[in-house]
């Protein structure tokens, strides 16, 4: 059973910067697709950030101030954000897919955590 729970979002000012993490168990984290997604309200889940072995990939709305990183050793992925935006409003999710193609699009991920809530205040 593959989980995954991510931490450290909260509220913090724009200009400011998170750090979210996402455990995965049940699983070694360097042999998935590992990514970030994002849903503010009344929105469609859109891609942030994923890493796939050693490359990274962005949306363009995040580029230049989020860095995705994974630590094998703690079988954790994290998501440093900064340069925070009122528009970076959202819950963030983490996912995890074993196939390494059509890493931006959501459907294609096998799991998912629960959420955190990243809150922008402008």
């Amino acid at each position: 059973q593959v989980q995954l729970v991510e931490s450290g979002g909260g509220l913090v000012q724009a200009g400011g910067s998170l750090r979210l993490s996402c455990a995965v168990s049940g699983r070694t984290v360097s042999t998935y697709v590992m990514g970030w997604f994002r849903q503010a309200p009344g929105k469609e889940r859109e891609f942030v950030a994923a890493i796939r072995w050693s490359g990274t990939y962005y949306a363009d709305s995040v580029k230049g101030r989020f860095t995705i990183s994974r630590d094998n050793a703690k079988n954790t992925v994290y998501l440093q954000m900064n340069s925070l935006k009122s528009e970076d409003t959202a819950v963030y999710y983490c996912a995890a897919k074993e196939s390494l193609f059509d890493i931006y699009q959501a459907d294609r991920y096998d799991y998912w955590g629960q959420g955190t809530q990243v809150t922008v205040s402008s």
